[in-house]
């Protein structure tokens, strides 16, 4: 597999080089240190084309997300994961939605590798402190869990993917199945994929939030997910 790694950090980029290279995971193409470099890079041939970008966030001038538009606007099959300390719902939000692979926060290096090869095989990888804020994923003010709207019986069929937090990318059943829902509950499941927890559901749709907790858990038994965490990750990767 080979790869691009674009940060602002020189140190960075170096010390992920050295350890891919040397571990074998990856064959390192070219680095970079900002996102308008990181365009330019990419497309000076065909040849400079990685199968990944891993790319920062915020860098000088043009940001990994502006590059990433770029990039994808003109190469939609590029393969895009970000790596950065920022765990901002919003930025995880416009990740998703420009088409990247996964987002991971700088904590585990040792994370890195395992992603580059989930991404590789079509799957797409969120770290988990990113899914806990894609998907409200901690104790609300009265210490109750979000996640309390799982089904009595989730599905004992869940794939290695779906409990790492990555699915296979766009399903043709997944999508069918989505659309077949009603109107109310194809909102409440991008709801929950931008990040919205019950309470802000049911704010957003003038419902209660029981009414939302009962809708999210007949969506997840209707799909076969164990939870919203699963959820939100299906509806990203089928409305790319």
């Amino acid at each position: 597999m080979r790869i691009a790694i674009v940060d602002d950090d020189p140190i960075v980029c170096q010390s992920l080089a050295t350890i891919l290279s040397a571990t074998g995971a990856a064959e390192v193409l070219w680095t970079a240190h900002d996102g308008k470099t990181a365009v330019e890079q990419y497309f000076t041939t065909p040849a400079n084309h990685p199968d990944i970008l891993l790319i920062d966030i915020q860098m000088p001038g043009t940001s990994g997300l502006d590059a990433a538009r770029d990039i994808l606007k003109k190469d939609p099959a590029a393969r895009v994961l970000f790596l950065t300390t920022f765990a901002d719902r919003e930025y995880i939000a416009q990740a998703m939605t420009l088409g990247a692979r996964g987002y991971l926060i700088k904590q585990d290096v040792s994370a890195v590798a395992p992603a580059l090869q989930a991404v590789m095989a079509g799957q797409v990888v969120l770290g988990a402190e990113v899914l806990g804020k894609l998907t409200g994923n901690s104790a609300n003010a009265n210490g109750d869990d979000t996640q309390a709207d799982e089904p009595s019986h989730p599905s004992q069929t869940v794939t290695a993917a779906h409990r790492h937090g990555s699915v296979p990318i766009d399903s043709d059943a997944d999508r069918r199945a989505l659309d077949a829902m009603d109107e109310r509950s194809r909102s409440i499941a991008e709801l929950v994929a931008q990040g919205f927890d019950n309470r802000d559901i049911a704010a957003r749709l003038y419902l209660s939030e029981g009414t939302v907790r009962n809708r999210i858990s007949t969506i997840l038994d209707r799909l076969g997910l164990a939870n919203r965490t699963q959820l939100a990750i299906l509806w990203i990767n089928t409305h790319r």
